[in-house]
């Protein structure tokens, strides 16, 4: 698979920015497929950045609400990634 096929775009909570707020640990929407191997390459080769360590995580789905009828959101699958010292990434 190619990086854009694992990487499918940053996570930006207010959760994530917690996680980030010390510049090193950034959070990825990723491929449900791909494994931290190929998430770990992908982080690498997307952004020229050095990944120290991968936590992986898939999230359920959560009931909404809209008027009078019931849904429910899609279930994905997170990447929180720690970089090394020095690195960062630019996701604005």
């Amino acid at each position: 698979m190619h990086y854009n096929d694992i990487i499918l775009g940053p996570v930006v909570t207010e959760k994530s920015s917690l996680a980030g707020a010390d510049g090193k640990v950034y959070v990825f929407k990723v491929n449900k497929k791909a494994n931290k191997y190929q998430i770990k390459d992908a982080i690498e080769q997307a952004f020229g950045v050095k990944v120290v360590k991968i936590n992986t995580l898939n999230t359920k789905y959560k009931n909404k609400r809209v008027g009078r009828y019931m849904g429910k959101t899609k279930p994905f699958k997170k990447a929180y990634v720690t970089l090394s010292e020095g690195d960062a990434i630019n996701l604005v």
